[in-house]
This record gives C-alpha cells, sequence and structure tokens, in this order.
C-alpha cells in the first residue's frame, strides 16, 4: 500500500503513529505523529482533518496497547462529531506495530524515514551486581499517617 504510487496520502490512507517519546530512532514515511499521551485533547481535530480518508491505519510499539486504544477512541469520536457521515472509512491496526515494521522494513526508505541503528540496536543496561544494596528494602519505607 505505501509503495502504490497510485495512492494517495490524506486521501487513500494514512498512517497514524501514536508513540510518545519511544518514536525516536524513526518512522513510517508519512505518518502523522499524534502521541498517545496527548491522543484525547488532539482527537476531534484529528478526526476533522482525516474523516473523508479512505483508510486510516493506526500503531504504536506493537501495536498492543495506544494503538488500539487509539482507534477505537477515534472511531467513536468520529461517530459522534459526524454521525451522519458515511460509514466506509476503514479503520485498522498496524500489526506488530513499528517494532514488526522497522524488523522487515527499516533499510527501504521509501517506507522509512529516520530509522536510527543507534536506537533499535542499543544493548540493554545491565543491573549492578550488588543490586541488592540499591534496592531498597520495603521495612524503610516511611509511611505517613
Amino acid at each position: 500500500m505505501l509503495k502504490d504510487e497510485k495512492l494517495v496520502v490524506k486521501k487513500d490512507y494514512i498512517v497514524i503513529d501514536v508513540r510518545d517519546e519511544d518514536r525516536v530512532g524513526g518512522h513510517i514515511i508519512h505518518s502523522l505523529h499524534e502521541p498517545s499521551a496527548e491522543f484525547m485533547m488532539n482527537v476531534d481535530r484529528l478526526v476533522k482533518d482525516v474523516k473523508e480518508v479512505k483508510l486510516v491505519v493506526f500503531h504504536c510499539a506493537l501495536s498492543q496497547m495506544r494503538g488500539p486504544k487509539a482507534a477505537r477512541i477515534y472511531e467513536e469520536t468520529r461517530n459522534n462529531l459526524y454521525p451522519n457521515l458515511e460509514k466506509t472509512q476503514q479503520i485498522a491496526i498496524l500489526r506488530d506495530g513499528f517494532v514488526g515494521f522497522q524488523d522487515q522494513y527499516k533499510n527501504d526508505v521509501k517506507l522509512v524515514e529516520g530509522w536510527d541503528k543507534d536506537e533499535w540496536e542499543a544493548d540493554v543496561v545491565p543491573l549492578p551486581e550488588n543490586i541488592s544494596d540499591v534496592l531498597c528494602d520495603p521495612s524503610t519505607i516511611i509511611k505517613s499517617s
């Protein structure tokens, strides 16, 4: 779909990226960034802007929580704001989110922009060997009355 030159972005389809600070490291080309932390404040504007687009695809990192929730909120808002609007718009969720998408298409500049190898292949910070010395002993937590 994204490579089909006959399809027009914001007319035939739009991809809505609801990742927050985890958007760093790359995104789907021509996607709209609508952070989940601000989604409720901006959903009316988003519906107004894309209500006529044929296909609206939502995603987050894995499309397990934020993406599906945003898609549901978008659809409910669209139906409430425009109850007489034809129900021909398709609303979809990108399977496996951007994590799965970038894993497959990260080297395709027609699909992904801003991909940062260092962000995606960064080493996990190891826990210190003396982890028990760093953790708080629950018995020392001060309780307020």
